[in-house]
């Protein structure tokens, strides 16, 4: 298993202590006005300080260092996009076509480099677990974000946040994925609210999911 270490940057951090209140498993705490690393070990490479800190003063790697960093503002992020040639992950014979870290719409900064320029598939969280073709149909050649409409909380906080990701990234293409189930057609309506609040003439493309695995609806 891979190690996780935090890493704050002592010179940059101002004492606003945003990241110790996200971190839940006391792995950062505030200590004499700066954010310190108190218990490594701890980590469980969630993200949940990811972005939180303004500054820009925390970097979370990997080691042996499978995803490679990548700043901006507010904090540091993952960006899994590798050269050619570099180590792929393979499960089942299947290739991962995941491209970015996180991936959970709470913990995505709208301003992380993986954004700009990009195709996005916003995902209900049980997409990826009922479609069989999630990688290879969906994923691939573009940037994920999941959230759940049904159990997720702060869902005006979730269309403000897709909103200024389609107003400042330039993004490209928006596929929505989600289950067949009336709760979940919820992320569709936050999607479409958010790309109408910004502004943006962005494609837009429905995938609706069945229950059976199934693709019922495209278009």
């Amino acid at each position: 298993m891979d190690k996780i270490r935090v890493v704050i940057d002592g010179t940059k951090c101002d004492g606003c202590g945003l990241c110790a209140s996200a971190c839940h498993e006391g792995v950062i705490r505030m200590i004499n006005g700066k954010a310190k690393v108190a218990r490594v070990s701890s980590c469980d490479g969630l993200g949940a300080c990811i972005g939180k800190c303004p500054r820009g003063a925390i970097t979370l790697l990997r080691e042996p260092p499978e995803l490679i960093p990548h700043g901006c503002p507010g904090s540091k992020v993952f960006d899994l996009r590798a050269d050619k040639g570099k180590k792929t992950v393979r499960s089942a014979g299947i290739i991962s076509q995941l491209q970015n870290w996180p991936v959970q719409l709470h913990l995505v900064n709208p301003l992380a480099p993986f954004l700009k320029d990009a195709s996005l598939l916003i995902a209900a969280d049980c997409v990826g677990f009922a479609y069989p073709g999630f990688h290879g149909a969906l994923l691939k050649n573009n940037i994920l974000i999941n959230f759940c409409p049904k159990l997720d909380q702060g869902l005006d906080v979730y269309a403000d946040k897709l909103c200024r990701i389609f107003k400042d990234c330039n993004i490209r293409s928006i596929t929505a994925a989600h289950m067949e189930v009336p709760c979940c057609s919820g992320l569709l309506n936050i999607t479409r609210e958010a790309l109408k609040a910004s502004g943006k003439n962005i494609p837009l493309i429905e995938v609706t999911v069945s229950i059976r695995g199934g693709i019922c609806r495209e278009g």
